[in-house]
């Protein structure tokens, strides 16, 4: 605790600076402790943490999806997962990707505009070499990286970025049902130019690797691309959208699964408990006596382990069969002692 100093202290110091008698080295003056951030007002942030906390969630959900779909397509041990998600201008996107190198143009409807994805070259050859029947690019096949896709091997990359393109769907679901589609690829970064270069973007990076071959891909979206759905972009929003959807998604999926599972429906006669040895003594002709039972009783058809509707039999050509007169639960006890009066004894 600081000591505070009586109006006697306080005034001896003040005779003593106004005398000169105390020397001024001894007063030191107060630091500021108070953290000052930076502030670039050409390279502003529009992004939240949380919102970037946020998007990196969405991509880890892709990056799996991602690791499944090319590891089935390429017949090779794939591995994707997201090294980092940062917000910068697009020049500096631009100016960090080689060249020339694989790069796509996504039209991100039903948001306005388009995003980039690009493919580190590593990691395209090698790719396009192991849908060619090869093993993967090794260390001597480095020069690949300074050429340009031919357009055979343009055509496959084709394929390849649509595939990852529907993982990114499934991966954007919690937030808006995105359709990316693939609007052109380019090889030159210049060529490239779907917003200013001041304009704010995030960029997902992801690191891959396919066999032996390792390199990134990155995926570019503009700040005006993502701004109608920026309130979204939030933990709240997030993690109630993934209870949502934990309960209905496969809603419908489960309902036509179950609706060609084969279930067991019985119709109940009656019942009665019998001693066992009486069981043993049974012959062909015996009569056996229903407890509680009448002749013109509703039967109740079971379906699996559980009772479920009242019944009548009756023949349907040459088969025996049941003819349903009401759900269990719709028919009330002093219903069931009318029809019990009611019917017949005789069959």
């Amino acid at each position: 605790m600081n000591e505070v100093l009586s109006q006697d202290e306080i005034d001896q110091l003040l005779t003593a600076i106004s005398s000169g008698d105390s020397e001024t080295d001894e007063f030191k003056p107060v630091s500021d402790t108070r953290k000052i951030k930076i502030y670039d007002f050409k390279r502003p942030d529009k992004f939240s943490k949380e919102q970037l906390r946020t998007v990196s969630n969405m991509h880890e959900t892709f990056a799996r999806l991602t690791t499944t779909s090319l590891s089935a397509q390429l017949r090779s041990l794939v591995h994707v997962h997201v090294a980092s998600v940062d917000q910068l201008t697009y020049e500096e996107f631009i100016r960090s990707i080689p060249s020339p190198t694989t790069l796509a143009v996504v039209n991100m409807d039903p948001l306005k505009g388009n995003a980039v994805l690009e493919i580190d070259p590593s990691i395209t050859f090698c790719m396009i070499d192991r849908l060619f029947g090869g093993r993967g690019v090794t260390a001597n096949n480095k020069n690949n990286k300074s050429r340009d896709l031919t357009d055979i091997e343009q055509s496959v990359m084709e394929g390849i970025i649509v595939r990852v393109l529907a993982n990114m769907r499934e991966a954007w679901t919690q937030v808006i049902d995105l359709r990316p589609r693939l609007g052109q690829i380019e090889t030159n970064p210049q060529f490239a130019q779907i917003v200013p270069p001041s304009e704010m973007v995030v960029l997902i990076t992801l690191e891959t690797k396919v066999g032996d071959e390792e390199g990134m891909l990155n995926f570019c979206i503009p700040y005006l691309t993502i701004e109608p759905i920026i309130s979204k972009l939030s933990s709240q929003y997030w993690f109630s959208s993934v209870r949502r959807s934990s309960t209905t998604q496969y809603l419908g999926t489960l309902k036509e699964k179950l609706a060609s599972v084969d279930m067991d429906v019985v119709a109940e006669v009656g019942s009665i408990n019998i001693p066992v040895r009486d069981v043993l003594s049974l012959r062909t002709g015996d009569i056996v006596r229903l407890s509680n039972t009448k002749v013109g009783d509703p039967l109740v058809l079971s379906v699996g382990n559980k009772k479920k509707f009242y019944c009548q039999p009756g023949v349907v050509g040459k088969k025996m069969a049941v003819q349903i007169t009401g759900k269990l639960e719709d028919v009330t006890a002093d219903d069931f002692e009318e029809l019990s009066v009611e019917g017949d004894d005789s069959l």
